[in-house]
């Protein structure tokens, strides 16, 4: 055989460098050939998310855009639904209930307390004044207007937070 002899004939450590070098150039050629391929899935996955993450966005902002549009719809009813409430207060409340014609001071303190959510100071009362009946109806109706307002809000953005989540499935 020829590549026995040959072999034989070179000095021992040319055959092992001659054959490290094969063993280096096969590890290389594997290493460039797997680094191709996971380059390639990488792009692949990069490139589907981005298209996932893209729909999503899409549909968030149609979500976004329905719920403020209907959120807008329904405060513009309870607002004009509360303004007709404020314009007959004059006929619900006239303007002379009482001999003097105002609600005592003590109703003002406790409903300013009720609006703030804090306890009723009675020695407030002694230093609020008396409110007029059609004046304090027409605040109760604003607050309440007020109220539904943020009931709409919370309602709106409580749809929206639901419809965010389901989005992204």
């Amino acid at each position: 055989m020829i590549t026995g002899s040959y072999i034989k004939a070179l000095p021992w450590w040319v055959t092992w460098v001659a054959l490290a070098g094969l063993v280096t150039a096969a590890a290389g050629w594997g290493y460039v050939k797997g680094a191709r391929s996971v380059q390639a899935d990488w792009a692949a996955a990069t490139a589907e998310q981005s298209s996932v993450v893209a729909r999503v966005r899409v549909a968030q902002a149609q979500v976004t855009e329905r719920v403020v549009t209907q959120y807008v719809d329904r405060v513009r009813t309870v607002r004009e639904a509360g303004e007709t409430i404020v314009r007959e207060v004059p006929v619900y409340v006239p303007a002379q209930c009482d001999a003097d014609g105002r609600l005592p001071a003590g109703w003002r303190v406790l409903h300013d307390a009720a609006a703030s959510g804090q306890p009723a100071d009675a020695a407030r009362a002694a230093d609020a004044q008396p409110v007029a009946p059609d004046a304090a109806a027409e605040t109760v109706a604003r607050n309440y207007l007020t109220c539904r307002e943020t009931a709409e809000q919370l309602t709106a953005l409580q749809q929206w937070v639901r419809e965010q989540g389901r989005a992204g499935d």
